[in-house]
């Protein structure tokens, strides 16, 4: 059974950090070779924040997040992390996390993974 739970949302001022965190269900982690986090703030659309390549450890970041953000995998513990650092308020926004065999296009498209944790919702004030 596919299974993404996130953990570690949270209000924060401006500057400050969250860790994220998305547990996977062991099935879900072994299969799953690409696993991302996402977000959705109201009224866009959800928009790739990040995302690693399991097998080969290589990480893909949206531009807005580079040099802030870092994804990160224990594997002991089939979970997924995103460590938010600097934040900003335009970070706001319930984030998702994402998981897919395999890629149907650009890691950064939501319609490119299959499955999808609840979302944990991140607020940062000015």
């Amino acid at each position: 059974q596919v299974q993404l739970v996130e953990s570690g949302g949270g209000s924060v001022q401006a500057g400050g950090s969250l860790r994220l965190s998305c547990a996977a269900s062991r099935s879900t982690y072994d299969t799953c070779r690409y696993m991302g986090w996402f977000r959705q703030a109201p009224g866009k659309e959800r928009e790739g924040v990040a995302a690693v390549y399991r097998s080969g450890g290589s990480t893909y970041y949206a531009d807005s997040v580079k040099g802030r953000f870092t994804i990160s995998q224990d594997h002991a513990k089939n979970t997924l992390y995103l460590q938010m650092n600097s934040l900003k308020p335009e970070d706001s926004a319930i984030y998702y996390c994402a998981a897919a065999v395999d890629l149907g296009g650009s890691w950064y498209v939501p319609g490119s993974y299959k499955y999808w944790g609840q979302g944990t919702q991140v607020t940062v004030s000015s």
